[in-house]
C-alpha cells in the first residue's frame, strides 16, 4: 500500500478529537475502529463518506480516525501485521488456540472480495515472517494463490520453495504446479516441484513413485521446510476444492458419513482435526498432516464463514500455529469453541479523550502521563526546558523551536547547530552550551524541525567563520536542513553538514550512508563542538566530525514499546516474551525479534556486532555510552555496562570514558542502547575538551 506523508500533519499537532467516540462502531470492526478505517481506506480504496456509511459514523470522524492514525505511526506505507495482530479478536484467537500469532482483517459488506482481503494480509505477514534460508512448502488453494500473487518480498537470499502436494492436470489457476510457482517468483526463490500427480489411480501407483529417486529427493527437500502456507477448505460441495474437481473421482459423501469437517493439505479431518480415513489416503502424493505438524511455523490463510467448523477443527488439531482471517470468521471460531467474552471485550473499544475511566473489569486502553493538554505537550515541555536551564540557553527571537547557547557562538568560530525531533530528552536541547552545540531546532515528537526555525540557529550561531550543521540521518530532517542550509548561503553564511549514521543494524556497512543516527549522536556532537570551540576551520571541523562519526558504532534494544503523548497508547507491539535488537529510537523496526534473554545475552549479541565492524586490537582505546531509551532504570544500564567492560578487558581494550544514562530516549521506551565510539589521539583530545551544558559537563 503506497501512502504519501502528508508534511503539514508531520510538523504539526495531533487532534484529538472529542467526538470520536461518542459514536458507537458496530461491532463487525471491532475494538480498534482506527485500523478499521485506514483498512477501509488505504487496502479497500473506499472514500471517505464511503467509510462512514459503512462504519456508521459520521465523515468528519473518519476523516478524524484517518489522519491520528497517520500522526500515531499505524499508518506508514502499510498497516503493519503487529496491529491486526493486536486487535481483540486476534488476542483471543492467539490466547485460546495457542497460537504464535494471528492477524485479522476487518469484515466490510462486501465492498471487496474476502479473498483478494486476505491474500493482501497474508502477503504482509509473509514480509514479516519470511527469512533468507528457509524452505517454505507452499499447499495449493485459491487463498493461497491470492497470497502468492500480491506477495513481493526482495533481498532475501537462499529461499527454497517446495511444492508440498503433487500436480495436476486441471485448468484452474491455482494449481499445486501454479501457486508454488507464484511464491518462487514473489521471493526469487529456488523452486522444487513434485515430479508425481497429487492423486494416482492406485496405492500401488504411489508406492511406485515414491520409490523413485527424483521424487524421493523432492520429498527430501520438502521434509526440510521449516515454514508451510496453505489454505482450509471446507466440506460444503460448492466450496472451490470441491468445485475445482480436484476430488471428482471419489464421493464426498464417504468422508460426511464420517464426520469429515475439512480438508487441510488435501487431507480429510473430523471437526477435532484428528485425520478421517478414506479412499484417497492410500492414492494422494503430497505433504501428510504429520509431516505438516512436524513443521515450525505453520501458516493459514482462511476465511468465510462456511469455513469456520472446518478452520477450528484445523487449530483443534494442531495443524496451525499462524492464522490470517477476518473478523466475522474469527468472532465465529470463537463463537463455535464456547468463547464469549469477546463479545464484551469488543464493546470495550478504546475512547481517544483523555478522561476514560477503566472498565470495570480492568481493561486499560491507554498508559498514564503527567499531561495537561496532548496538542501542547511539546510547547509546554520546551517552556520547562528553557525555564530550568536558562544559565544554559534562550530562546531565539522568543521562538521556543530555536534555541541558542547563552555561552557559545562568537565572532571568529566556527557555529554548531544541531536539532531532531522531540520525545529524545536530552537529546537534543541537552547538549547546548560553552564546548558544545551553539544552537538548536526543535521539531515536533519524533519529527523534524522546520526550515525556519534551523535557518533561526544558523543565524544565531554564525560567528563568521562558517556554521556546521549536525543532525541524524532521517529523511526529513535531510530535506529540512538542507533547504535551511540554501537560504543561509543566500545570506552569505557558510553551511557545511555531517549526517549521522551510528546505527548499525539499519543498514548493512556497504550501506553506511543509508544508515540512521541514534544514541551515538552524542559522542559525535561532542567532538564537532570540541573542535569548533578549539577555532578549527569549517573544513577541519566537518572532518573530524566524520571521523567521529565513522568510528561510532550503536545497536539498540527495546523490550517494550513506547507511548505516544497524543494518544497514551503504545506506537508498536511486541510479544510479552519477545525483544526486538536493532530497535531504532522511533520505534523503527530492528533487525530481528528474538525471545526474552538474560542481560549477558542481549549484551553479548550487541558487542559481537560491534567488534565484527569495528574490528579493534589489543591496546586500542574506546569511549563507551550506555544509554537508556527512557524507562530503563540505572540498575539495569549498569548491569549492562559491567558486561561491556567485561568483553572490552577481554580484547585487551581499555575505556578512556564512559557514561551511562539516559542521553538519547524514545519517551518512555523500554530498552536500551550500546554505542562504542574507537578513539585515536585527535578524536581523545576532542573528547576531552571542556564543555558545560545542561546534560553534559567536562571539565578542565
Amino acid at each position: 500500500m503506497t501512502v504519501k506523508t502528508s508534511s503539514a500533519r508531520k510538523n504539526g499537532s495531533v487532534r484529538n478529537s472529542a467526538d470520536d467516540a461518542s459514536e458507537p462502531i458496530p461491532l463487525r470492526f471491532g475494538d480498534d475502529p482506527y485500523v478499521w478505517a485506514c483498512w477501509l481506506y488505504y487496502e479497500d480504496g473506499m472514500t471517505q463518506g464511503d467509510i462512514a456509511d459503512t462504519m456508521g459514523i459520521s465523515r468528519a470522524t473518519v476523516n478524524s480516525y484517518l489522519a491520528d492514525a497517520r500522526a500515531r505511526g499505524i499508518v506508514n506505507i502499510s498497516i503493519e501485521p503487529s496491529r491486526l495482530s493486536s486487535l481483540t479478536i486476534a488476542q483471543e484467537l492467539k490466547r485460546h488456540f495457542g497460537l504464535q500469532d494471528c492477524l485479522v482483517v476487518p469484515s466490510d459488506d462486501n465492498t471487496r472480495p474476502l479473498i483478494d482481503r486476505l491474500g493482501r494480509a497474508g502477503a504482509q505477514a509473509l514480509q514479516r515472517l519470511l527469512k533468507s534460508g528457509d524452505t517454505l512448502a507452499v499447499v495449493w488453494g485459491r487463498t493461497v494463490m491470492a497470497v502468492g500473487e500480491q506477495t513481493s518480498i526482495s533481498g532475501l537470499q537462499d529461499v527454497t520453495v517446495v511444492q508440498a502436494t503433487g500436480g495436476t492436470s486441471a485448468t484452474f489457476a491455482y494449481t499445486p504446479e501454479l501457486c508454488a510457482a507464484a511464491f518462487a517468483d514473489a521471493v526469487d526463490a529456488r523452486l522444487i516441484n513434485i515430479a508425481a500427480p497429487a492423486i494416482v489411480s492406485a496405492p500401488d501407483v504411489r508406492n511406485i513413485l515414491l520409490r523413485e529417486p527424483l521424487i524421493e529427493s523432492q520429498f527430501e527437500a520438502l521434509s526440510h521446510a521449516n515454514k508451510v502456507i496453505f489454505g482450509i477448505a471446507s466440506m460444503r460441495p460448492n466450496s472451490t476444492i470441491h468445485t475445482s474437481g480436484f476430488f471428482e473421482s471419489v464421493s464426498l459423501q464417504q468422508y460426511l458419513a464420517k464426520d469429515a469437517a475439512g480438508i487441510v493439505a488435501g487431507r480429510f479431518i473430523d471437526g477435532q482435526g484428528r485425520p478421517v480415513a478414506g479412499p484417497l489416503d492410500d492414492r494422494t502424493i503430497g505433504i501428510s498432516l504429520d509431516m505438516l505438524k512436524k513443521i515450525g511455523l505453520r501458516i493459514a490463510v482462511a476465511g468465510g464463514f462456511d469455513k469456520v467448523p472446518a478452520i477450528l477443527a484445523a487449530l483443534r488439531g494442531g495443524y496451525v500455529n499462524v492464522l490470517i482471517t477476518d473478523a466475522a470468521t474469527g468472532r465465529g471460531i470463537l463463537h463455535a469453541d464456547g468463547v464469549t467474552e469477546v463479545d464484551q471485550k469488543l464493546l470495550q473499544r478504546p475512547r481517544v479523550e483523555i478522561g476514560t475511566p477503566p472498565s470495570a473489569t480492568g481493561f486499560r486502553t491507554h498508559i498514564k502521563k503527567f499531561l495537561n493538554n496532548p496538542d501542547e505537550v511539546v510547547e509546554e515541555m520546551l517552556y520547562g526546558a528553557v525555564k530550568a536551564h536558562a544559565a544554559y540557553l534562550e530562546p531565539v527571537d522568543s521562538s521556543r523551536r530555536a534555541l541558542v547557547a547563552r555561552t557559545g557562538p562568537r565572532a571568529g568560530k566556527v557555529g554548531l547547530v544541531i536539532g531532531g525531533g522531540t520525545g529524545h530528552e536530552p537529546a537534543f536541547f541537552g547538549y547546548v552550551g560553552k564546548g558544545l552545540a551553539d544552537a538548536v531546532a526543535v521539531g515536533n515528537i519524533f519529527s523534524s524541525p522546520p526550515p525556519g526555525p534551523i535557518l533561526q540557529c544558523t543565524r544565531a550561531a554564525s560567528g563568521g567563520e562558517g556554521v556546521l550543521f549536525v543532525y541524524g540521518n532521517y529523511a526529513g530532517d535531510v530535506m529540512n536542513f538542507e533547504m535551511a542550509a540554501e537560504m543561509a548561503a543566500e545570506e552569505n553564511i557558510a553551511v557545511r553538514t555531517v549526517v549521522t549514521t551510528d546505527d548499525i543494524a539499519s543498514s548493512p556497512l556497504e550501506d553506511r550512508e543509508g544508515r540512521r543516527g541514534v544514541a551515538g549522536n552524542f559522542f559525535i556532537f561532542k567532538v564537532a563542538g570540541a573542535a569548533c570551540d578549539r577555532g578549527l576551520s569549517l573544513a577541519a571541523c566537518e572532518t573530524a566530525t566524520r571521523k567521529a562519526n565513522a568510528r561510532t558504532f550503536t545497536m539498540g534494544v527495546a523490550l517494550e514499546p513506547c507511548s505516544l503523548p497524543q494518544t497514551r497508547r503504545h506506537n508498536f507491539e511486541i510479544g510479552p516474551d519477545d525483544i526486538e535488537i536493532g530497535m531504532g529510537i522511533h520505534g523503527e523496526p530492528g533487525v530481528i525479534r528474538e525471545k526474552m534473554m538474560t542481560a549477558d545475552e542481549i549484551t553479548d549479541r550487541v558487542m559481537d556486532r560491534i567488534f565484527a565492524e569495528m574490528k579493534p586490537a589489543s591496546g586500542d582505546r574506546v569511549a563507551v555510552l550506555v544509554n537508556s531509551f527512557g524507562a530503563t532504570p540505572l540498575m539495569e544500564l549498569y548491569i549492562l555496562f559491567r558486561r561491556v567492560e567485561q568483553r572490552l578487558s577481554a580484547k585487551s581494550i581499555a575505556i578512556e570514558a564512559n557514561w551511562v544514562g539516559h542521553y538519547c530516549t524514545s519517551l518512555d521506551m523500554v530498552g536500551a542502547s550500546i554505542s562504542i565510539l574507537h578513539l585515536d589521539q585527535e578524536l581523545t583530545e576532542l573528547l576531552h575538551h571542556p564543555c558545560d551544558t545542561a546534560f553534559l559537563r567536562v571539565a578542565n
